[in-house]
Order: C-alpha cells, then structure tokens, then sequence
C-alpha cells in the first residue's frame, strides 16, 4: 500500500512541528532543513503557500497521499456541517488512527503496520484495512495470538504515558478499545488549521 517513504525529520523541521509524534527533530536543529535553512522561516509566505503548507502538514500526520487526501475532503463537503471538522473526524476515525490512539501503537505508523499485519479485530472480524472507518459502538480487539498479544503488550508499555482521549475506552488487560462517540472539534489537537484547508480545494 502506497505510503510516504522518506526521511521523516527533515520534513518534521520543514514545516516547524513534529509531525510524527517525537520531538527528537528539533533537539539538535531547530530551523528548517537546507544550506539556507536558518534564514528560511524570514521569508514571507503567499497565502497559497500557507495553505498548502496547512494541508501537507496534515497529509504526513496521518500519513495518506494526496488523492486519498482529497477523497476525504470530497466526503467531508458533501456531508453536512462545518467540511473543515467533519474532514477531521473522518481523518480521526481511520482505524490505524484509533489504534493509535488506544495505545495499540506508539506512533501512527506503528498502528498502520499493526493493522496491515493482520493483529486488529473490529466486532469480531479481522480488519487489515488501516483506513477502514470506525464508528461509535465498533469495538477494536487484538487478535488471541501469542504474536499479536506479545506485540501489544510491548506497545501499551510504551504508550503508558500518553495522554487518551475521552472519545475511546480502552480496556488494557483485554486489550480492546470501543469507540464511544465521534471526536469533537475539542477533541481532536490538530497541528493546523483546517479552515486554510478547505479554502485551498475550495478555490
């Protein structure tokens, strides 16, 4: 399946958030990459640059190429409510995601590949779809296989510290997670604004 490949700190600097989860890009250099990285961020951008810049940070976040990164704006329009929070819920309730989330992996791309493997189970059915969208009452399982099990208990360790989200329970000794109810605006901490987002494939 199609994924950014990539060296993933540079990008991280580029746009001046970690993108990945880990801070580990800014620790030594904390401007962006290149020759003439340190008087780069001086230079004032156009408001389509800005724009594009909102939404490709939000593509490597989640970790999705641009069409199906349109795809999900294109749902989003055509539902109704505000497209800006309703793209972000749809990008919220992806599978990968809600593993993440759970704490089945320490980083979006940890779940993705814990999904693709073939560990996760969603009312009772094997899912190796990372994009596969969710929806309140779904409950996520770990699969009762020594491998998946031994995998997730690692994971959770890891992730013992994360903050979770309100939208999720998450029962870690049987290693399931049950999705309550869509995220809120309030709930989801995007590192950009959606509304430039929509505005760009709006225009």
């Amino acid at each position: 399946m199609a994924r950014y490949t990539g060296p993933r700190t540079k990008l991280s600097r580029r746009f001046g958030v970690s993108l990945f989860g880990s801070s580990k890009a800014f620790e030594r250099r904390n401007f962006p990459p290149g020759q003439h990285g340190v008087r780069a961020g001086r230079k004032k951008k156009s408001e389509y640059a800005v724009a594009l810049g909102e939404k490709q940070k939000l593509r490597f976040q989640y970790g999705i190429l641009e069409k199906q990164f349109r795809a999900y704006y294109q749902e989003a329009a055509r539902r109704r409510g505000v497209t800006g929070e309703t793209m972000l819920q749809l990008l919220e309730t992806r599978l990968d995601n809600v593993c993440y989330r759970a704490g089945f992996g320490n980083s979006r791309q940890a779940a993705r590949q814990l999904v693709n493997h073939g560990h996760v189970a969603v009312n009772g059915r094997k899912v190796d779809i990372p994009s596969f969208q969710t929806k309140p009452g779904d409950v996520i399982k770990i699969l009762d296989k020594p491998s998946s099990k031994q995998l997730v208990a690692r994971m959770l360790d890891l992730t013992q510290a994360m903050p979770r989200v309100d939208w999720i329970d998450v029962d870690r000794d049987s290693m399931q997670a049950t999705v309550t109810r869509i995220p809120e605006r309030g709930d989801i901490d995007p590192i950009v604004n959606e509304q430039l987002i929509v505005e760009l494939y709006s225009r």
